[in-house]
């Protein structure tokens, strides 16, 4: 009798484990945009290649639009491990380290080409590596776009956007920046803006035009300056336990997957902003002011200021690393 029991005992424990080991690996993965915005596509993208490459092992869950955390939650939910990917806006890692506000410096970056000699070099993994000591692994970059102003007042000068309340990210750069063209810089989180804009709690914002069209700020917005002043891109990132407890090859086939997506979200986010540009202009909700050379460099000029504003709080050794490699010229006009 003792030992059918004991034998009953163990068949039921190697039945609990065989269930176990066929468990997927469950890995969700919160943002705060749209499902049609590149990082809402990349997101979807990567969900596909690692369920196809781990074969199964991993199911990723996808939460977009603000359904689990807002900008504000998200970083301490996946420190918390009550997520386990996220890819928030760079401004949003200020608050871990200063040093990512170099990406809000107004005109920090002229192309993408620039842009990738940074996050793709020793730069960008220097930046990822100081998130490791707060439970961080940083895993890439990707692109939304550069930025332009839009509000219910006519924009064509830097004098048009003083006195305007703008909404931005919680950035001491973005910060600066709105006051240096006279603006009264406004934090909210990404989910409010739009409702914000709508009921005249702030009067404008800056986004890629992939955010204003998908939130349709386009249809509580007067008015799009195509500024291009700077740029907007995220960093995705897993709780560092979670990553570093995953079998050695399931967490390879995950990089390779996020290797694919990265590819994948830096390739479409160009021709999202595009084609979105083309959707508000056919709206015809929103007026689209494209800027003469004459009036983007008088932008530049009031603008780039900020970066020595901003020297100690950013690390100067970080900002002429970031001018070497890209041939910034502040003193340019």
């Amino acid at each position: 009798m003792r030992r059918s029991l004991v034998l009953a005992v163990v068949a039921l424990a190697a039945g609990c484990n065989v269930a176990e080991a066929h468990r997927p690996i469950v890995l969700r993965f919160s943002h705060v945009v749209a499902v049609d915005t590149p990082k809402g596509q990349a997101a979807e993208y990567f969900k596909k290649r690692a369920e196809d490459l781990t074969r199964g092992r991993v199911r990723v869950e996808i939460y977009p639009n603000s359904t689990l955390y807002n900008d504000r939650e998200e970083l301490e939910a996946l420190q918390l491990g009550a997520v386990e990917m996220l890819a928030p806006s760079l401004s949003n890692f200020g608050a871990l380290a200063t040093e990512f506000e170099v990406f809000d410096l107004p005109f920090i970056f002229d192309d993408y080409v620039e842009l990738r000699k940074v996050t793709d070099g020793p730069i960008g993994a220097r930046l990822l590596g100081l998130l490791e000591s707060k439970g961080i692994r940083g895993l890439a970059y990707w692109d939304n776009g550069f930025k332009s102003f839009s509000a219910n007042q006519l924009l064509r000068r830097v004098e048009d956007l003083r006195g305007l309340r703008m909404r931005i990210q919680p950035s001491k750069v973005l910060d600066a920046q709105m006051r240096a063209v006279g603006a009264l810089p406004c934090v909210l989180s990404f989910a409010e803006v739009r409702e914000a804009l709508q009921a005249g709690v702030v009067d404008g914002t800056e986004n890629p035009i992939s955010n204003f069209y998908t939130q349709r700020m386009h249809e509580v917005q007067k008015h799009l300056w195509l500024t291009r002043h700077g740029y907007l891109g995220y960093a995705v990132i897993v709780n560092k336990r979670f990553w570093e407890g995953l079998p050695g090859d399931v967490r390879r086939e995950l990089e390779e997957a996020m290797r694919e997506a990265t590819e994948y979200a830096n390739r479409i986010a160009k021709e999202k902003n595009d084609a979105d540009l083309a959707k508000v202009e056919a709206a015809a909700t929103t007026e689209v002011y494209r800027p003469t050379r004459e009036e983007r460099l008088a932008l530049r000029r009031a603008l780039v200021p900020v970066h020595q504003q901003c020297e100690d709080r950013i690390g100067k050794a970080l900002l002429q690393d970031i001018y070497r490699t890209t041939s910034f010229d502040r003193g340019a006009p």
